[in-house]
């Protein structure tokens, strides 16, 4: 792989779509995953890639860059639409038209957040109500104007030293398991805030912010 690019990498499927609100920049790139494709043609956006096996779009699309897949895989095609967006050198991962439907592609979607995670990456699940981001090791930050609720769960068996502040409920140095949910409908409260973990993976689902106004520390 050649330099990572400093970009975003719009990765965009078939879920539930509550009006896809990007404008890609120059240095992004857009990968529709199966009948993703429609959805960005609806809105006037050209993937860079299309890739997938194509049962849910009906037709393979007549594109410069399309990737057929068998039917019978190990990846799904958002996942295989991810790679391509890796192999490409993208670091930063806003994966659209993932939620809603069949919950077995949203739970597989959050699973690629933790991978995402784990692998030094950044990708977050962006649905009409909520964001699904995973942290390996590390922190995310909040600006004091987000507004709502903001959960936290364990992805791997443990997740030590957690760290909550600037919420409602603040945690310090706790652990955080799998199998209970501690960290659930926390609040943000009009402060900065952040949420860190020395070490595991965590989920974070939290209310879209347009702006953008979280980061990781």
């Amino acid at each position: 792989m050649g330099k990572e690019k400093a970009g975003i990498c719009y990765v965009v499927g078939a879920g539930e779509n509550d009006g896809l609100h990007i404008a890609p920049q120059a240095e992004d790139y857009v990968v529709a995953a199966d009948a993703g494709f429609l959805v960005l043609e609806q809105k006037g956006i050209r993937a860079d890639v299309v890739i997938g096996d194509f049962d849910t779009l009906g037709y393979v699309p007549e594109h410069p860059h399309a990737i057929v897949l068998q039917p019978e895989k190990d990846d799904t095609d958002m996942a295989a639409a991810v790679n391509e967006g890796i192999k490409a050198g993208y670091e930063t991962f806003h994966i659209y038209c993932g939620m809603g439907g069949r919950i077995e592609h949203t739970i597989a979607n959050m699973q690629l957040l933790a991978k995402l995670s784990k692998d030094g990456k950044q990708g977050f699940l962006l649905g009409k109500d909520s964001v699904i981001t995973a942290i390996t090791d590390g922190e995310m930050a909040f600006e004091k104007d987000m507004s709502g609720y903001l959960s936290v769960f364990a992805h791997s068996d443990r997740a030590e030293g957690v760290y909550l502040k600037g919420l409602k409920y603040e945690l310090e140095d706790a652990e955080l398991t799998n199998v209970y949910p501690l960290g659930v409908s926390n609040e943000f409260i009009g402060k900065e805030s952040s949420v860190s973990v020395r070490k595991g993976t965590l989920f974070l689902i939290f209310p879209p912010n347009r702006s953008g106004k979280y980061a990781l520390g």
